[in-house]
């Protein structure tokens, strides 16, 4: 069974990306080559400062929406 990965991303500019992936390590490097998320594409990923594990991606999908509804505070307090 696969495991599912929920991060949080810190960008160049302070801003935080929450995304999904069942392999942690290759996603950043994605992120930091300039794949993936257009978003992050233009703010430039410096690194994972938050993650959790699930079992199956519908739990992290799940997941990854509660955290996408979060204040960016509320983000800040889960990363501490």
């Amino acid at each position: 069974m696969a495991n599912w990965f929920v991060y949080i991303l810190k960008c160049k500019d302070k801003s935080l990306y929450t995304g999904i992936t069942n392999n942690i390590q290759k996603r950043l490097i994605d992120h930091k080559a300039g794949k993936g998320s257009k978003y992050v594409r233009s703010r430039k990923a410096v690194r994972i400062v938050h993650s959790e594990k699930y079992s199956t991606k519908s739990k992290a999908l799940k997941r990854e929406a509660e955290i996408k509804r979060l204040t960016r505070q509320q983000k800040l307090k889960l990363i501490k």
